[in-house]
């Protein structure tokens, strides 16, 4: 790489190195801790940032008015992400700190612990091995503006703000039938979540402040704080509608916070659209370049370029062309990697489509460094992929396409001198559908992260799925689940 060059070249294989390893945003996340902790040896904490290796890890508040869930949808997250679960009441369980012990004198002299010293007691638990390692889900807190900027300014930021919300009737109702097990603390209800065991019932115990008029000025309270909360943490907080069964309310919570947020880094869409004859390949590629200037390589229309314009591989692949054969890897790959290490792609990014069509032609194309970072299946029925195809026709006069059902020709003339392509033949389709069933399904196991599309319906709802999976983050993966590695 020159620098003295211009424009800069930049080897593509550096793009792909630096995003695989998340090169930008590990960096990104080192100069914001060292902004926010300003330590005096600059270079031991980068060192120590590293080998913790915990910019993954879980960083999430869950809040909520009273009897909205916040226990349950914390445990249950905390069971399904390994994280660490603080709450105001486990914070104040470590007899050897002296903040603990601080706070603890407040309590006995019937005060309210100060909002300095929550933020406190709350950096004190999240600097914890514990917490640095597998992350943390605070519960209930902040419950003010003024927490919220505290937790701030002491470097807690979340990654993911749970907001459970449902009508005021719902949680008083829910809240005077919650039930606490004096011996460990564990919540139940009287009516949705009463325990079997006779034991765990004799120790059940009413909670203090669960009347209606206590909730509802508890309620009011929430309802006075909660904009000021909302307001500090305006890009990473989702409301969820806690009405609801419990495990969809965890579900929705669950797929909120495995979404990533945007990051700054540079990003080149590098596409793969594999599918079978008739899903829309070619359309969809054509959208993503229109809008967003990706490189639309279509292999087949490379190959018949190269003969056409007289190429050194024109003698080679002219024969394959001409009898509607597969044209061998080795020479495909040349052609394919020659348009492929252009500036404009290694710039724009490129959208794939034609190739690869089996697991040797993928692997070829990943030795040779060019790895697509988003990979689509369009599924459609074999019986549309038939329709679509071998109903079209094409006039030889003005070149232009119709179909017998979708575009009919606008006239008798027009349709009496209408052709069809030979490939588009319903026993050519098939056999083609065939091949694509033969390899997708190596395929799909040679890309782990393919995304599948309903590609049976308008094509503008295509894309517009196809276009959200590429410019959001792909969600993280959970440890013990399948994708995971």
């Amino acid at each position: 790489m020159d620098a003295t060059a211009k424009p800069l070249r930049i080897p593509p294989e550096m793009a792909v190195y630096a995003e695989e390893h998340k090169v930008f945003d590990i960096i990104q996340k080192m100069v914001e801790r060292l902004l926010v902790d300003r330590p005096e040896n600059t270079i031991q904490y980068l060192i120590d940032h590293l080998r913790n290796d915990n910019d993954e890890v879980p960083r999430i508040f869950v809040l909520g008015p009273p009897a909205s869930g916040k226990h349950t949808m914390a445990k249950l997250l905390c069971k399904r992400l390994n994280a660490t679960h603080i709450t105001l009441e486990n914070l104040l369980s470590n007899d050897v700190s002296a903040l603990v012990k601080e706070a603890h004198s407040y309590k006995d002299k019937g005060q309210d612990i100060a909002n300095e010293l929550w933020a406190k007691l709350i950096q004190e638990r999240l600097s914890k091995v514990d917490c640095v390692k597998r992350g943390w889900i605070l519960e209930g807190f902040p419950r003010t503006r003024e927490q919220a900027l505290l937790l701030q300014m002491n470097g807690n930021i979340p990654d993911h703000v749970v907001v459970l919300d449902a009508p005021d009737i719902v949680l008083i109702e829910r809240n005077m039938g919650k039930r606490i097990d004096r011996r460990n603390g564990e919540i139940y209800h009287t009516t949705f979540d009463w325990p079997d065991d006779p034991e765990i019932q004799d120790n059940l115990v009413e909670p203090e402040g669960i009347s209606e008029e206590e909730t509802g000025q508890a309620l009011l309270v929430y309802h006075r704080h909660i904009p000021g909360i909302l307001c500090t943490y305006l890009k990473v907080h989702k409301k969820i509608n806690a009405d609801q069964p419990c495990m969809d309310v965890f579900s929705q919570v669950l797929t909120f916070v495995l979404s990533k947020p945007r990051s700054v880094a540079p990003y080149t869409p590098r596409v793969l659209l594999y599918g079978p004859p008739g899903s829309g390949r070619g359309l969809q590629a054509s959208l993503l370049s229109q809008k967003y200037g990706l490189v639309n390589i279509c292999c087949g229309q490379l190959l018949k370029e190269a003969v056409a314009n007289e190429s050194k591989y024109e003698e080679l692949i002219g024969p394959y062309i001409e009898n509607s054969q597969q044209a061998p890897n080795n020479i495909v790959l040349k052609i394919l990697l020659e348009r492929l290490s252009r500036l404009d792609s290694a710039m724009n990014g490129w959208v794939l489509h034609g190739f690869p069509r089996d697991t040797e032609q993928a692997s070829l194309l990943n030795d040779a460094g060019f790895m697509p970072n988003r990979v689509f299946f369009l599924d459609i029925p074999d019986f549309t992929a038939i329709e679509r195809l071998s109903y079209r026709m094409t006039d030889p006069v003005s070149g232009e396409r119709y179909h017998s059902i979708y575009k009919p020709a606008p006239g008798v003339d027009v349709h009496q001198r209408l052709q069809q392509n030979p490939k588009d033949s319903e026993d050519q389709v098939q056999a083609r559908l065939e091949m694509y069933h033969a390899n997708a399904e190596d395929l799909e196991e040679f890309y782990q992260d393919v995304i599948h599309v309903n590609a049976d319906q308008d094509p503008y709802t295509v894309f517009e799925f196809i276009e959200s999976c590429i410019i959001k983050p792909l969600p993280k993966s959970v440890p013990g689940d399948p994708a995971s590695p």
